[in-house]
This record gives C-alpha cells, sequence and structure tokens, in this order.
C-alpha cells in the first residue's frame, strides 16, 4: 500500500497550474488517498462543529464550504479515470470507496449539532449584510441539509444512511454491468459480401479492430462509431437486426450483467428515502430543487410537445414505409431497418449522407473551428500544453486563455472510444473553480466522447452529428471554464439539472450555420471549403424526421418520470412497467429482447433521475436564446458578452429564470423551439 509520504495524490501537484500528476499516479495509490482526504475532511468539519464561537457565515457556513477539498480533488481525478479509463482495479476500488464517502457525506449532513448551528445563521438572514451569492450558498446549504435527512429523527437517520449507501453502490455496479456487456460483444465477420452497403472507411476500421485482435475479416462492435454506420448502411436485415437485439438488450439477458434486479432495486431505494423525508413519491423530492418544481408541470411540457410531434412523427414513418416498399422493402419496417431505411430516404430527398460530409470533417480542423467559435464570441484562446500529465495518449491538455491573456483553465481533450472508457459523451471537471483570499483558483475541465477514430489510411472524420456533440460538449466545457464565482459548490455547472443544458444545447445551433462552417470545413485532402450547395443541404435536411426524433426523447422523458412517480415498489415485470409507460410515444412494434431501462446510464448511473425532461425543458431555452444571435448576429460579441456574464459565468449563484430573464429580457417561450423544428 502506498504511504503517505510516496502519493503523488496527496502532495502538491507540481505540473503546469497544479494539473493532476497522471504520469506518477498508480492504481494503488487511490484508497489510501480517499482515507486519508476524509480523515482531513473529518478533521475540518469538525472544527466548525467545535468551535465554540456564535455561529456566523464565515465560521460556519464559508468554512463548511472549504472543508474536503483534498477529498474534492482526490475524488474528481478518481471518478473521472473510474468512467475514461477504467479497468477491474479501479472498478474494485470504486465499491469499497463508494460506502466511505457516502458516510462521510452523511455524517456531516446527519450531524445535529452541525445543523443547529447552520439553522442560527439560517434564521438571522434578514439582519445579516449578505451578497446574493452568499444568500445563495446559506439557503441551498440549509435546504439540501433537511433534504439529506437533518430533520429526521434518530432511527430514521439510521434508516437514510442504509439507504444512501446501498443507493451508492448500487448505481456503480449499474453502470460497470452496461460497460461490461457492452465490451462483451463483437460481430466477426469472414465473408465481405455480407457487408454490402458499408461505406470503405466503415470496413477500413472495422477491419483494423480485427486486425489489432489478431483475427482476420471485419469486427463491428456495439459502440457508437461501430454500432450507428452499421445500422444505417448495412444492406444485410438479418446482421442489422442481430447488432441492434445486441444493443438494445444490454443489461437485459439475465446473464451476469444483468441489471433488472439493479432497476427495481435502485427505484425502490429512491421512493423509500423519498417517503422518509415526507415526499410521495421521487419526482417530488427531486424537482422541488429545478426550474419545473413539480412532476405536473414536467408533464404538461412533455404533453405539450407530443402533441406537436406524435401525428408528425406517424406520418414520418408512413413516407420511409412506403418508400421502402416502392425502392423492394417487402414488410413492415422494424425498428432494425429504421436507420438503415430512412437514411436511404434521406439521400434520395435532400442527396445528402454522412460519408459525403465526413471528409469535410477532419478531426483536427473541427476542434480549431469548435475553439474559434469560442474566440470569436468570448475571446478565450487555446494552447495546447505537453508538460501538463495525461491519463492516455489519446487525451490533449490545452491551457485556455482569456481575452485579457490572463489564465482561464485547463481543458483535456479525450475523443474516441476504448474498452476501458463509457459509451457516450460528456464534460467533467477534475477540479472546480473558486475565489479565496483575493485568489481565483481556476478551473481544470474534461470533454470525453467515443468519436470515430483515424485508420491507416485516414484521419478521424467526423459524422454531422459528432460535430454537433462535440459543440454540445464543448457548451458544458465553456460553463465550466468561464465559472466565475466565489463558493465552488455554486460555480461552473453547479446549476438546477433542466437548467445545466442550456449552455450546451445552444452551440449545436452554430452547426447548420454556413458562416460557421466556412470558418474550418475544408476538404482534408484538398483543402476545398465545403460548397455552398453541401451546407444547403444539411441546412434542408435539418428537420428531417424531427417529429420521430422529438417524440423518441421524449419517450425517454415519460420513462424516467414513470419510474420515479411510483408510489410503491414495483413487483411486476420491468418490460411490461416499460412498454407501458413509454407506450403512447410507440410507432414500432414492441421487440421483446429488448430493454432501455436495464441500460439507462443517465437514469441508473448518473443524475438525471427525475429529470431527463431537462433535455427538452433546455431546448425550448437554448431555441429561445439563440433566437437572440440569430436576430443580432451569430457572432455579436454584446449578446455573447451578456450571455456569458449572465449565463455561463454565473453557475447556481441565482435561481436560473432571474439569470435567463437578465439575459432575456423575458421568460422563455416554446415558439421558438417549435418554429426551428418545423414543428409549429
Amino acid at each position: 500500500m502506498a504511504n503517505a509520504q510516496n502519493n503523488p495524490l496527496l502532495g502538491d501537484f507540481k505540473s503546469p497550474h497544479n494539473a493532476a500528476p497522471f504520469d506518477k499516479i498508480e492504481n494503488n495509490h487511490f484508497l489510501p488517498a480517499f482515507k486519508k482526504s476524509i480523515e482531513e475532511g473529518e478533521a475540518e468539519v469538525k472544527a466548525v462543529i467545535e468551535n465554540e464561537a456564535k455561529p456566523t457565515f464565515g465560521n460556519t457556513l464559508v468554512e463548511l464550504e472549504k472543508s474536503g477539498r483534498l477529498l474534492s480533488r482526490t475524488a474528481g481525478i478518481f471518478f473521472n479515470l473510474l468512467s475514461s479509463e477504467t479497468n477491474d482495479d479501479l472498478q474494485k476500488i470504486a465499491q469499497e470507496v463508494s460506502p466511505m464517502l457516502t458516510k462521510f457525506q452523511n455524517d456531516i449532513t446527519l450531524n445535529p449539532i452541525l445543523f443547529e448551528k447552520i439553522k442560527v445563521v439560517y434564521n438571522e438572514k434578514s439582519q445579516l449584510d449578505l451578497t446574493v451569492e452568499q444568500q445563495t450558498l446559506l439557503e441551498n446549504t440549509y435546504v439540501d441539509f433537511v433534504r439529506e435527512g437533518a430533520n429526521l429523527a434518530e432511527g430514521q437517520k439510521e434508516i437514510f444512511r442504509e439507504i444512501s449507501t446501498e443507493l451508492s453502490k448500487l448505481t456503480l455496479t449499474f453502470g460497470e454491468n452496461v460497460l461490461k456487456e457492452t465490451n462483451s460483444y463483437e460481430l466477426h465477420i469472414s465473408d465481405k459480401s455480407k457487408l454490402a452497403g458499408l461505406p470503405e472507411g466503415v470496413l477500413e476500421a472495422a477491419a483494423e479492430k480485427a486486425k489489432s485482435k489478431g483475427k482476420k475479416g471485419w469486427i463491428f462492435d456495439i459502440t457508437i462509431p461501430g454500432y450507428l454506420p452499421f445500422m444505417k448502411y448495412a444492406d444485410n436485415r438479418e446482421l442489422r437486426k442481430e447488432m441492434y437485439l445486441a444493443y438494445s438488450s444490454k443489461s437485459f439477458k439475465g446473464n451476469e450483467f444483468d441489471n433488472q434486479k439493479n432497476v427495481k432495486r435502485i427505484v425502490e431505494l429512491r421512493l423509500a428515502q423519498a417517503n422518509l423525508l415526507g415526499y410521495k413519491n421521487y419526482a417530488d423530492y427531486i424537482l422541488e430543487r429545478q426550474m419545473a418544481m413539480n412532476p405536473e408541470n414536467v408533464y404538461k411540457l412533455l404533453c405539450d410537445l407530443y402533441e406537436a410531434s406524435f401525428n408528425v412523427a406517424k406520418l414520418e414513418k408512413a413516407e420511409v414505409q412506403i418508400f421502402a416498399k416502392e425502392s423492394g422493402f417487402d414488410g413492415e419496417i422494424m425498428p432494425w431497418d429504421w436507420s438503415y431505411c430512412s437514411e436511404k430516404l434521406k439521400i434520395e430527398k435532400f442527396d445528402l449522407n454522412d460519408e459525403m460530409l465526413k471528409p469535410y470533417f477532419e478531426l483536427s480542423n473541427v476542434v480549431e473551428g469548435v475553439f474559434g467559435l469560442s474566440t470569436e464570441l468570448y475571446g478565450i484562446t487555446f494552447k495546447p500544453n505537453s508538460d501538463i500529465p495525461v491519463y492516455n495518449e489519446d487525451v490533449t491538455a490545452y491551457e485556455v486563455f482569456d481575452a485579457d491573456g490572463k489564465f482561464l483553465s485547463l481543458l483535456y481533450t479525450d475523443f474516441h472510444p476504448r474498452k476501458g472508457k463509457q459509451g457516450g459523451a460528456w464534460m467533467n471537471d477534475f477540479k472546480s473553480q473558486w475565489k479565496e483570499n483575493d485568489v481565483d483558483s481556476r478551473p481544470h475541465v474534461t470533454i470525453v466522447m467515443n468519436f470515430t477514430c483515424p485508420t491507416e489510411t485516414k484521419p478521424a472524420l467526423l459524422t454531422f452529428s459528432e460535430v454537433e456533440t462535440f459543440l454540445h460538449e464543448f457548451g458544458h466545457s465553456l460553463h465550466g471554464m468561464l465559472a466565475n464565482s466565489t463558493y465552488s459548490s455554486l460555480s461552473g455547472t453547479n446549476v438546477y439539472r433542466d437548467f445545466v443544458e442550456l449552455p450546451s444545447q445552444i452551440m449545436e445551433n452554430w452547426a447548420v450555420e454556413k458562416d460557421f462552417l466556412d470558418r474550418f470545413a475544408v476538404h482534408y485532402k484538398t483543402g476545398e471549403k465545403i460548397p455552398a450547395e453541401l451546407v444547403q443541404k444539411i441546412v434542408d435536411s435539418q428537420n428531417y424526421l424531427a417529429g420521430y426524433l422529438s417524440v423518441r426523447q421524449l419517450s425517454f422523458g415519460y420513462l424516467d418520470m414513470a419510474w420515479h412517480t411510483l408510489e410503491k415498489p414495483l413487483e411486476g415485470d420491468i418490460k411490461d412497467f416499460e412498454e407501458n409507460a413509454w407506450k403512447k410515444t410507440q410507432i414500432f412494434p414492441s421487440i421483446k429482447e429488448s430493454c432501455m431501462s436495464t441500460q439507462f446510464g443517465h437514469l441508473f448511473a448518473g443524475g438525471y433521475a427525475a429529470g431527463y425532461y431537462g433535455y427538452k425543458w433546455a431546448e425550448v431555452l437554448d431555441a429561445d436564446a439563440y433566437s437572440v444571435f440569430k436576430e443580432k448576429g451569430l457572432f455579436n460579441k454584446e449578446i455573447a458578452a451578456s450571455f456569458r456574464k449572465n449565463i455561463l459565468e454565473k453557475g447556481g449563484t441565482e435561481h436560473p429564470m432571474v439569470l435567463y430573464k437578465r439575459f432575456r429580457g423575458q421568460e422563455p417561450s416554446v415558439d421558438a423551439l417549435l418554429k426551428r423544428s418545423g414543428l409549429e
């Protein structure tokens, strides 16, 4: 076991900007680092509890806010690696550490002496001369203590501890199972005739994957860069069906990676936790501290968008079905046919497909374009620094500077899938931002993707969807990098869950703007700028399947709300429950082997329980906010400065609707979203 003297996680970081010393960190450093940093955090909290002076904002709220920084630093590094560079050792450590962290948090929020001190300050808040941010910290701290059991009787507190400890373990196990199930599947093909329809670049990547595993032929997996092109282009229907069933049945096979019991137990524990705190269901508990405020408002949003989307989705499906029949397709379109057939129709309608666009979206050019957009809007610049240690050779570390040359943030980019990385795309931070003693301690932010890999003959050429994903996650990173708060718990993306997607989703709007694409989208071989007619095709096809895509997102929102508005534990079958929950959104027949719930990491391994609707909620916000740029200018520095000052820099220091209205001048309207989507 590593001791404190030679454990790189416990000393001062000597890297530039005190960056995490990934080149020195080994797996065996983490457990002792967690134990030591928990001890240090406990001592810091104990000092607040035992302070005999009258509780004040400074000696109670501020000192509590500052406590546990070493632990936060250790956890920030560890849990980011657990998602992007995991292995059996890290997963074992996570299972051991998770209950330790839960106990540490519970020991704080369930301590009656500490809560009494907070209450003293809280009850005097009207007499205190606090800034808006200080008022928010006080309010949040008091409310969070109550919501985490501070008012419970002693016996109930013990039950709360047991529930939260078990939940922390189960959510980890859920995510591990999905990753292991994903990694366990591969489709190995040795007969090239079975791969008709697949573009040469897709075949080349599959051949390289087979070669890397010592096999001949082609290997396809169910990571997104492997799965989506196969479903979109492979002529072989039986193989599409096989891939679809492998993808859609993750952790639903009754094997060692099955998540059915985990889903039921997680939902049961969340309900028990909510009941213990006086709520009739978990959604009531969660939504009380979101912009939506209650399930009724969530359902109103979902239903309003459903009314605008569902009939359009049915018409879209009928159009694809007719086209497929006219093209010689026999029978009803099934889920494994949808991407394939709808892509063929898209090509006929718009003369556009991913393979036409990919040569113009070489990854390094896209990076330059996305970085350049933020330079244009906010004046920030990016400088790669190879002296900053990284956790994988695929990762690049950048220093980010503000327009005046001041250091703003570190940014790590991690673009391609690998065995130890979870699927999807996300932004996180290794270190958040805060201010203390006139020093602005800047953040260290990471964005992680699973983009198309380079091959022996081609660089990484992105699909248009991957370009949008990059813009989305980069928007989150701007929220983190531009943070300008005093307290880390209110900094950056520490905002209401249904507000956090606004800074990310607004960035996607630029993806279809010619003035933006012209700046970086050049052919990777010839250097030719993306042709104007190709950009116009992107614009023309922007709302292709808008109804279907809207209903698909709504189905996930309905499923989430169904799980978390339960008022008694589910005793029936998970698949039956799921089918009933999203029944009205389904335009395809049910497939008995598939299940979303058992692989729905946002809900059962992430932070979106009773919050998945937030993507649609934020679409309303982002469409409304972007309409200002459309009106005043895509690169209007005055509007960008207002968005930065009122949204991006503010984090969670004020209520999001207050911040939004300060930027927009009014509350958001759904009209801009319906107009943008062609669903008016």
